[in-house]
């Protein structure tokens, strides 16, 4: 399909994926629009920027207007641990009327991996409750389901790269053995912009993952490999995810209210079930190596353009 001139919104647009996913979309000829929580938020080069917040539900109407197709890439761990269940509820709910009531066709949702059932932490089970309200909306519903995103600023990166880089000795809980299919942040991007351009993938769920399925042990140990760092993990039975999580956070830059959710979903086996999106966007998918180099590389770069001033 072609995408030149369509007039897309990005919510959650000044975030890990939504910075990403505004320049590819604008280099391919769409037309961005950004919403944003905050006046002082950045305006993307090319792209309109409007203010809005998702528990709003006025100030989302003017948002949707013209909008052919938006993104759903925003959470509400960032507020807060406390109800945030409640407010992605609610933030979704928002959402669906404003876009039904200026005429949205399709939507597109980047939420977690994870099986379905009573074991789910609470922050999978919320990623999961928001695309049940997003799929009863009158709009066509794309349903991208991803476990662990690699890349620089991304939260579950930023949980890795802390511990491998403070804790050369670690003693860990059992969930160190869980298996999960990490994904680099740019094939995630692919596939986001592709779902866009392939109308095939309207109304649809599909499961994206990285080409390797690795423990999270694994992917602790190849990381240090790839930093040259020195790394003993320790596994044992009584160190439960929710008690883990306090200590992660201690030795993590990621805020507690996002990395402690995260730490206590880290029992649940997130890997892909289905390979469907593969065969209607092929991809050359990123090793974790691969990816995990890539980030680092990407930071360095990142520093060195706040530190010449290049970045506000």
């Amino acid at each position: 399909m072609d995408i030149n001139g369509k007039k897309v919104l990005i919510t959650g647009a000044t975030g890990f994926i939504g910075k990403r996913l505004t320049r590819v979309l604008l280099e391919r000829g769409c037309r961005v629009r950004c919403m944003v929580r905050r006046d002082n938020a950045g305006k993307p080069e090319g792209a309109e920027v409007i203010r809005a917040d998702m528990l709003d539900r006025n100030s989302l109407l003017p948002v949707m207007a013209g909008v052919d197709t938006a993104f759903y890439l925003v959470h509400s761990m960032g507020g807060g641990r406390s109800g945030f269940e409640r407010r992605d509820r609610e933030a979704a709910a928002n959402f669906v009327c404003a876009a039904e009531a200026n005429g949205v066709r399709r939507v597109i949702y980047l939420g977690g991996l994870g099986e379905t059932g009573s074991r789910l932490s609470g922050h999978l089970a919320s990623r999961m409750e928001v695309a049940d309200i997003l799929r009863a909306g009158s709009f066509a519903t794309t349903f991208l389901r991803a476990a662990v995103i690699v890349g620089a600023g991304g939260a579950s990166f930023e949980l890795v790269r802390g511990l491998v880089e403070r804790l050369p000795v670690m003693i860990t809980p059992r969930w160190v053995s869980t298996r999960c299919q990490p994904i680099a942040v740019d094939d995630v991007i692919s596939y986001l912009a592709g779902c866009l351009e392939d109308e095939r993938t309207a109304g649809r769920t599909f499961d994206i993952g990285g080409p390797e399925i690795l423990t999270y042990r694994e992917m602790m140990e190849h990381f240090a490999r790839v930093e040259g760092k020195p790394l003993m993990i320790v596994p044992v039975p009584v160190l439960t995810p929710r008690l883990s999580s306090y200590w992660v956070a201690l030795f993590s830059p990621v805020p507690p209210s996002v990395s402690m959710p995260l730490i206590e979903g880290l029992s649940s086996e997130v890997i892909c079930r289905e390979h469907s999106i593969r065969d209607l966007i092929p991809l050359r998918l990123s090793s974790y190596d691969e990816a995990v180099r890539r980030a680092l590389a990407e930071e360095v770069v990142i520093k060195d353009q706040h530190e010449k001033g290049g970045v506000q």
